[in-house]
């Protein structure tokens, strides 16, 4: 009943990033955006599955690979986000086209990393898809927040379109 549990936090966290991402909105750096990315961590390391005992090694592997994904691709996500000051001082994110990329490009990582664990005959937990979704969104909000700290009011940076 975990797993089932797992895919619902998944799912709902993913369409409501998905449909916050291309709405414009004020960011409020102050925010604490670590907050989602260390309860999904949480809920996902409490699984005593995350590791497949009979493939130790490879669940292992596999596990290290979608993480470094994520990071990579976390990272490339925070970049493609458009960031601007408007002349209330206030700061603004939307995501691009570029953006939609960057998802694809995940998703299609990521099948090939679950696809290659079924081959290998390695249990691939939910609770690894929580873990590697909270890294995704903790660098995300860790580039965008730093793009936002190093905005002054004349500039206006434009994503990777």
């Amino acid at each position: 009943m975990v797993a089932l549990g797992n895919i619902l936090i998944i799912l709902v966290v993913v369409v409501f990033i998905a449909r916050r991402q291309f709405q414009a909105r004020k960011l409020n750096t102050e925010r604490r955006f670590w907050v989602l990315p260390l309860i999904l961590g949480a809920l996902a390391l409490r699984d005593p599955h995350l590791i497949d005992p009979a493939h130790r090694g490879a669940a292992i592997g596999l596990l290290l690979a979608s993480v470094v994904v994520v990071l990579a691709m976390g990272s490339t996500w925070g970049w493609t986000v458009r960031i601007w000051r408007e002349s209330d001082g206030a700061i603004w994110v939307k995501g691009t086209v570029a953006t939609v990329a960057a998802w694809a490009g995940l998703i299609v990582l990521r099948v090939g990393l679950y696809g290659l664990g079924s081959a290998m005959h390695v249990h691939q937990s939910s609770s690894s898809l929580l873990l590697t979704l909270g890294a995704l969104l903790l660098v995300r909000g860790v580039v965008v927040n730093w793009r936002a700290h190093t905005l002054d009011g004349s500039q206006n940076l434009r994503a990777l379109v």
